[in-house]
C-alpha cells in the first residue's frame, strides 16, 4: 500500500484463534466466524475460468475468490486473493497462477489450520465476483481500501453540491447559494488534505513504537542513487514479519512463519563473471517473493554490513544461484517475474517517482489540479464585494485553489531541485 494506506497492511489480519477464524479490517474492528455444526463449513475457491478472466474489470478478483461457508452452502465470507498478496502491485496478473496465490497469500495453510476442506468450484467467477448465492443477507468481502469510504462520499457530495448550488445561485440570483457552492468544492481538497494529515501522523506513531532492525539501501558509487530513495527505501526485520518499503514508499509486509513466510535469501549471481546481481526472498516453497538489486542495497560502503544484518536478523539460509542474464536486456532483471519490484526497489528516475507519488496522479486524477482551479476561479470575484455571503464565497474559492494547487507545487519543486537528484552516497 502506499503512504496513505499502509494502515491497512499493518492493521488487518485474517487468523484462526482457537475454534474460531478472525477477521481484522484496517480499523482494527474484528469479526469472529466460528468453525464447526453451526459456523464455517467448508472453503470454496472460485478461480478464473480462463486467461481473459485474470485481467477483468475487478483487479481484487483476478486471481479468484475464496468463499467461506456455511450450512447449506451460505456464503458467510469472501476473500479476493489479491486484496492479501504482498507482491500483487509488483507482478503481472498474467505472471502468476490463481492457485499459486492460495499458498502465497498463507490461506491454503489457515484452511487447513482451520480444519474444514478445501474445494474448487465448477462455476466460473465472474466479472462481477463469486455467483450469488441467491439468499438476501451478502457475505463479509475481507477486502480494504487504501482510502477511506468517508473520502469517496464527501467527495462526490462536494462535487454534486457545487453544481447545484451554482445552477440555484445563478438562475435565482441568490448569494447565499454561491457560499454553499464555494463550500461544497472545497470539500474536495479538504478530504483529500485530511487523508494525508492522518497518514503523517499514523506513520509517525508507528515508527516510535515497534521495535524493529532496520535496513537502509547502500548503493554503488555511481550507480545512481537518490535522496528520496535512500531515506525511503528500507528492510524493517520485526518479530513476525519482514517488511520492504520501496522508493514509493509503499509498505509490504511477508511473514517469517509457515510455509508462505520468508525461509531463504538466494543471492543470484551473474553465470559469467560470477558478479552479485540481486537477492531474491524466497518462501518454504522455493517461490521468489520479492527481489532486491544488489548494486542499489548492498555494493556501497555500509552495504556488506547490510547484508550481514539481514541475514543473521531473519535467520534463513542463504545461498549463492547463478542467474544467465541476457546482454540484450538491461537492466539485467528485464524478464524476471519480480522486475516490477526490482525497478520499484531501485532509485527511479524523478519524473517516473513523481508520476506515482503526486497526489493527484496516484489517487485523485492528473486533470483535477486544473480543474478544481478552473472550477473555483468562477466565483473568486466575490473577494471584491462588500456582500458577506459571496464574500464567504470568494474566499473558500480562494482556499480551494491553494489547497489544490499548494502541495502539489512543493512537492514538484523539492523533488526537482533535491529530493531526485542523484548523489553518491548519504
Amino acid at each position: 500500500m502506499p503512504l496513505h494506506g499502509t494502515h491497512v497492511v499493518r492493521r488487518a489480519r485474517l487468523y484462526a484463534d482457537g475454534p474460531n477464524l478472525v477477521v481484522r479490517d484496517a480499523r482494527c474492528r474484528e469479526r469472529r466466524y466460528a468453525v464447526g455444526a453451526d459456523g464455517i463449513r467448508r472453503a470454496v475457491f472460485y478461480p478464473p475460468k480462463d486467461v481473459s478472466g485474470i485481467v477483468q474489470k475487478r483487479p481484487a478478483d483476478r486471481w479468484g475468490v475464496l468463499a467461506f461457508k456455511g450450512e447449506n452452502g451460505r456464503d458467510l465470507l469472501h476473500v479476493p486473493l489479491a486484496g492479501w498478496l504482498p507482491e500483487a502491485r509488483s507482478i503481472g496478473a498474467l505472471d502468476l497462477r490463481p492457485h499459486k496465490c492460495l499458498s502465497r497469500t498463507g490461506l491454503r495453510e489457515l484452511v487447513e489450520r482451520l480444519g474444514i476442506p478445501l474445494e474448487e468450484s465448477p462455476q466460473a467467477l465472474t466479472a462481477s465476483g463469486v455467483p450469488d448465492d441467491g439468499r438476501e443477507n451478502r457475505p463479509y468481502r475481507a477486502l480494504y481500501a487504501e482510502l477511506p469510504g468517508w473520502h469517496t462520499w464527501a467527495r462526490g457530495v462536494g462535487l454534486f453540491g457545487w453544481f447545484i448550488a451554482l445552477v440555484i445561485g445563478f438562475a435565482a440570483d441568490l448569494s447565499w447559494a454561491m457560499t454553499v457552492a464555494a463550500g461544497a468544492l472545497f470539500l474536495l481538497p479538504a478530504a483529500d488534505a485530511v487523508v494525508r494529515v492522518r497518514a503523517w501522523w499514523r506513520n509517525r506513531q508507528h515508527g516510535s513504537l515497534v521495535a524493529k532492525t532496520e535496513i537502509r539501501p547502500s548503493p554503488a558509487a555511481g550507480s545512481g542513487g537518490t535522496r528520496r530513495f535512500l531515506r525511503t527505501a528500507s528492510l524493517c526485520v520485526l518479530a513476525h514479519d519482514l517488511v520492504l518499503t520501496n522508493a514509493l514508499g509503499e509498505e509490504r509486509w511477508l511473514g517469517r512463519a509457515g510455509t508462505h513466510g520468508v525461509a531463504r535469501l538466494v543471492r543470484l549471481v551473474d553465470a559469467t563473471t560470477g558478479e552479485p546481481l540481486g537477492v531474491e526472498v524466497r518462501d518454504g516453497k522455493g517461490e521468489a517473493r520479492a527481489l532486491l538489486p544488489w548494486c542499489f542495497w548492498f555494493a556501497g560502503p555500509h552495504g556488506s554490513d547490510g547484508w550481514a544484518a539481514l541475514v543473521a536478523e531473519l535467520g534463513v539460509p542463504f545461498s549463492d544461484e547463478k542467474y544467465q542474464q541476457s546482454r540484450a536486456a538491461q537492466p539485467w532483471w528485464r524478464g524476471h517475474v519480480l522486475a516490477g519490484d526490482a525497478r520499484k526497489m531501485s532509485p527511479m528516475e524523478g519524473k517516473a517517482a513523481r508520476k506515482q507519488i503526486g497526489w493527484y496522479n496516484s489517487v485523485v486524477g492528473a486533470n483535477e489540479p486544473v480543474v478544481l482551479p478552473f472550477f473555483s476561479a468562477v466565483l473568486l470575484f466575490g473577494l471584491m464585494s462588500d456582500e458577506v455571503s459571496v464574500f464567504l464565497a470568494g474566499l473558500l474559492s480562494a482556499l480551494t485553489i491553494v489547497l489544490s494547487l499548494g502541495p502539489a507545487t512543493v512537492s514538484a519543486l523539492v523533488s526537482r531541485i533535491s529530493y531526485d537528484r542523484t548523489l553518491e552516497t548519504e
